[in-house]
């Protein structure tokens, strides 16, 4: 499984930067539209829907909101004199809040389950708000100072990814090697408290070569590093989060494309959170 899960991030990774640094805005701006549809098609077993027709008109709808999004706010406009269309903002604020109560519901599982697991709709909605402000907050980090400078949001993109990637390596080989205390065995056994503090540690290590690295005011310590450590806990709750719905849905992994990883779901599952909480504290601690 290890070996798999090495190959198949080897083949993923140069992908990723190549999307991130490759592809011109309109281009990125598609490129996760499609991915984010593709997340859809994956949630919309986990909403008990099994027949193909259902799961095409939930994945549509996804694709549907994201093209009115991207109708409504041209991604040149995203950002205005420093300021967030406000369309924008308000997508990435229903992300975060949605967050905040998936904290709830993961931490009150399996109480939880009975106020929405028979409800497809409700899991439905649930989708639309991991998957639709994931794409907003991805999108508008993509194109922070695009006009002046077309790799800046690229970079802050890539920092998002490292911190998301050094929470799941540190916590994996942490809770490896010294897991004894279960995290939230409810919703997902294998999780360790000693997995949490290796990948918030890994990732704070993160932090600290990229502030050396692009030399951060020392005045904007505090708001950098609550930044990377909000956006790190979001992205533990954001996999929790949808181990949650895949335990309530009887499912052990989300799809079966990604070898060694499952599904499309199963691999952006921390950055659905990951994102717009990023994006948030950016705009509210940063910038």
């Amino acid at each position: 499984m290890l070996k798999q899960r090495l190959l198949t991030a080897i083949v993923l990774i140069p992908l990723a930067l190549y999307a991130v640094f490759g592809l011109e805005l309109e281009w990125f701006a598609a490129a996760v539209l499609v991915l984010m549809t593709a997340g859809a098609w994956e949630w919309s077993p986990l909403m008990g829907l099994r027949r193909t027709l259902s799961k095409i008109a939930y994945t549509v709808s996804v694709a549907v909101l994201l093209g009115v999004l991207m109708y409504l706010v041209p991604l040149h406009h995203i950002w205005v004199d420093g300021e967030l269309a406000p369309v924008m903002l308000w997508v990435i604020v229903a992300g975060c809040v949605w967050w905040l109560i998936a904290l709830g519901l993961v931490i009150q599982y399996p109480n939880s389950r009975r106020w929405w697991s028979k409800t497809r709709s409700i899991v439905g909605l649930f989708g639309y708000l991991t998957l639709i402000p994931a794409w907003a907050g991805l999108v508008a980090v993509r194109s922070l100072n695009y006009a002046e400078n077309p790799l800046f949001g690229g970079f802050a993109v890539l920092f998002i990814l490292l911190l998301v990637w050094a929470a799941d390596v540190g916590a994996f080989f942490a809770g490896v090697r010294y897991g004894r205390n279960k995290l939230m065995p409810s919703v997902s056994p294998g999780k360790t408290m000693e997995g949490l503090c290796g990948g918030i540690t890994l990732a704070f290590v993160v932090m600290m070569v990229v502030a050396h690295w692009v030399k951060i005011p020392a005045e904007q310590f505090s708001g950098y590093y609550l930044t990377g450590l909000l956006t790190v806990v979001a992205s533990v709750f954001g996999d929790l989060n949808e181990s949650m719905f895949k335990r309530c849905a009887g499912v052990k992994d989300s799809g079966s494309l990604l070898p060694g990883h499952g599904g499309i779901l199963d691999r952006i599952d921390s950055l659905t959170a990951a994102l717009p909480v990023f994006t948030l504290s950016y705009l509210w601690l940063l910038a």
